[in-house]
């Protein structure tokens, strides 16, 4: 497996993206989401230029963590965090991906504070408004983000979203434009614990189209790794 090989072509595919919608190459976050994959294959992605690790399972991110993974970039959590599961991630995880709730939003506050430091997440939106998946409504955002900034303990950078996947791009690219405009216009708001500066859209399949339509984040698993 030439994890290697397979980062500079992501890389290539990243530049001509970012390029193409007026952007530089390095305004684009690259995280290797490595679920079920182990510390060896992590370490090599990390050698090969990779921005940052995510993770879906806590256990699993605690167990790769034990083994020195992810020494070198930032590790983000990028899978449904349970509430029960905030006092493992809190202040081990960079940056939380996939605050998807008031409740766990201030779970997250009171467990920062709780240690003495602030802790960096991102709000997820369930954008297709698909009731298998986590993340609130489009129109919930504000009353979120207003909710966000009277809490202490947290910064919000910016939303995640998992859009529906169609094997058409221009329906994946549907999902994706309607994002990037509620991104631009929550970041031109301003809140206390606010900066909504990140857009991590876009995996395997979809993040060159993700990348047009505005993403600077991207989750990219397989096309990294091979397929689980």
């Amino acid at each position: 497996m030439a994890i290697k090989d397979n980062i500079s072509r992501i890389r290539e595919s990243i530049a001509k993206a970012s390029i193409d919608s007026g952007r530089k190459p390095e305004d684009i976050t690259l995280v290797a989401a490595s679920k079920t994959k182990p510390a060896t294959y992590i370490k090599e992605a990390i050698a090969a230029g990779v921005d940052a690790v995510g993770e879906n399972r806590v256990q699993e991110m605690m167990e790769k963590n034990a083994e020195g993974a992810y020494e070198g970039v930032p590790l983000h959590f990028i899978g449904h965090l349970q509430s029960n599961k905030v006092n493992k991630v809190v202040g081990i995880c960079d940056l939380i991906e996939s605050v998807s709730s008031k409740s766990l939003l201030s779970q997250i506050g009171k467990r920062a504070e709780s240690l003495g430091i602030t802790q960096d997440v991102l709000i997820e939106i369930n954008i297709g408004k698909e009731p298998q998946k986590s993340g609130i409504l489009p129109e919930e955002t504000e009353e979120i983000l207003e909710y966000a900034s009277q809490l202490t303990g947290i910064n919000v950078h910016g939303f995640m979203t998992i859009p529906p996947f169609f094997v058409e791009n221009e329906r994946n690219c549907y999902y994706f434009d309607i994002m990037f405009k509620l991104f631009v216009d929550m970041s031109a708001k301003k809140y206390d614990n606010v900066s909504v500066r990140l857009l991590s859209m876009g995996m395997s399949d979809t993040y060159i189209d993700a990348i047009r339509f505005g993403s600077n984040m991207v989750r990219v698993g397989s096309a990294i790794f091979g397929e689980r």
